[in-house]
């Protein structure tokens, strides 16, 4: 920074144009605030380049062609000899749909007056923040910031990510060839979504996980399904299991692993993909020169307002303690922006859903059975199975259920879960029924169209009072 350099001034500066930062921008806008938006990379972030969009396009493309083998049960006959997944075909389907997504965003800042600037963004002091752009410098005062910086991959300090044979999720979406045998350490939701996908096009996937299950922070009864199809699929799961070593030996990964089960072994793959969690991008932002104080891990605790402990300074998404989700860091990126046009804003709502693209899809919205007891409710459970749902069976996707859990002295709705086809979209009604305080007759009384999935939520409600019409009940 040079001495005397006069600061460009805006009402809020944002640093990182993730879900969170380029909502935040966007609602700034509308609310009549002058904004600049520093974005190092593109817009959109990790999510829209490198994470939720594309790896949901790789699991979409994924679903496809393991469906074509299953047509002929419908009368539909192809020569499975011809039938091929071209990577490179596939990566510049994908590309088209990440830059249509990121020049959508990029318009919809400049229609809200958003002023976006490619660069990196440090903390100068708590008014002032440099940014750094293809060897310029330039200074921004601001009256209010925002902290949107995300999140990066965890990487273990005894694991080199090389890009070519040991990959980060990123490089495991930009492989131009399917490889024919990939090791995954990691048994969450990346892992496993990722890990599926590749399975369903000809890898053979192998995945370790230090817990005794895979997806470990899901109730068992939900992943029951997933761990079924992950044997039709020919994986092979490595739990209660540590990595200790990987090493790259004549073009393939040596994974050195300690197994509770099978004691010391050696995994070999012609790639092995990290998918072990995020930590927030926190550490080279400057925050001591804003005093901003972020916890041991490089979170940042604020409230239900997104302030930091420096008032006029919010942090939203990865980088605040919680569920790295897109859609989470997107509201509290609305609710900061109105908070700090002096608007009635909080992030108070605990109903934040989850959504897990495995096969078949898991998705749930508040607490489960296990909780709601531990937390001294009484409880009623309705579960109602796909297989009995006409949709679901017409589209030959019968596995999986619905569950609701409910308070049986109030009859209030405490969470909605469901394991099975389209769990992704199904979960909407769930969080709006928790949102409203809905009582299980809300959705039992509620007509749901016929023939669809929907209809799982009506008949698990009726389970609950004792009178499903298409199961029987207990």
């Amino acid at each position: 920074m040079v001495v005397g350099e006069v600061a460009v001034e805006t009402d809020v500066l944002i640093m990182g144009g993730g879900p969170g930062g380029y909502t935040a921008a966007i609602r700034l806008g509308q609310l009549g605030k002058t904004v600049v938006l520093v974005e190092k990379d593109r817009l959109g972030g990790v999510c829209l380049n490198r994470g939720c969009i594309p790896s949901k396009a790789l699991i979409h493309t994924a679903d496809q062609f393991q469906k074509l083998s299953d047509l002929g049960r419908m009368g539909i006959k192809l020569p499975q000899e011809s039938i091929k997944m071209d990577l490179n075909v596939w990566q510049d389907w994908k590309g088209g749909v990440i830059s249509r997504l990121t020049q959508g965003i990029a318009h919809l800042c400049k229609e809200n007056g958003v002023t976006v600037v490619q660069g990196e963004a440090t903390f100068l002091s708590d008014d002032r923040i440099g940014v750094e752009t293809d060897g310029d410098f330039e200074t921004y005062k601001f009256e209010h910031a925002i902290i949107a910086t995300g999140s990066r991959p965890l990487i273990p300090p005894y694991i080199k990510v090389d890009g070519k044979y040991i990959l980060d999720s990123t490089a495991s979406l930009q492989l131009q060839e399917i490889p024919a045998s990939l090791s995954i350490i990691g048994g969450g939701y990346i892992g496993i979504e990722l890990g599926m996908a590749f399975a369903k096009l000809g890898t053979n996937v192998t995945i370790i996980e230090m817990a005794n299950r895979i997806l470990p922070q899901v109730s068992e009864n939900l992943v029951k399904e997933v761990i079924r199809n992950t044997k039709k699929l020919g994986m092979n799961l490595i739990t209660s299991a540590k990595v200790e070593k990987a090493s790259v030996v004549e073009g393939q990964v040596h994974l050195h692993i300690q197994s509770e089960k099978l004691g010391s072994q050696v995994i070999v793959s012609e790639k092995s993909l990290v998918t072990i969690g995020r930590i927030p991008n926190t550490e080279e932002i400057g925050l001591n020169r804003a005093e901003v104080v972020a916890g041991e891990k490089g979170h940042i605790t604020v409230d239900v307002e997104c302030r930091t402990n420096v008032p006029h300074i919010f942090a939203i998404g990865d980088i605040t303690p919680g569920p790295a989700l897109a859609h989470r860091a997107a509201k509290q990126g609305v609710v900061a922006a109105e908070v700090i046009c002096g608007m009635p804003s909080a992030n108070d709502s605990g109903y934040v859903p989850y959504v897990i693209f495995s096969e078949p899809q898991i998705a749930g919205v508040g607490i489960t059975r296990e909780e709601a007891e531990r937390r001294g409710y009484s409880v009623k459970t309705g579960q109602f199975p796909f297989s009995a749902n006409g949709r679901a069976l017409a589209t030959n996707e019968p596995n999986g259920f619905a569950e609701v859990i409910v308070d049986e002295r109030s009859h209030i709705l405490l969470g909605l879960h469901l394991v099975g086809p389209d769990a992704s979209n199904l979960i909407g009604e769930g969080v709006l029924a928790l949102e409203l305080a809905a009582r299980i007759e809300d959705i039992a009384l509620s007509i749901h169209p016929h023939p669809t999935l929907s209809e799982v939520w009506m008949e698990a409600a009726e389970a609950a009072l004792g009178h499903a019409i298409h199961i029987v009940n207990n």
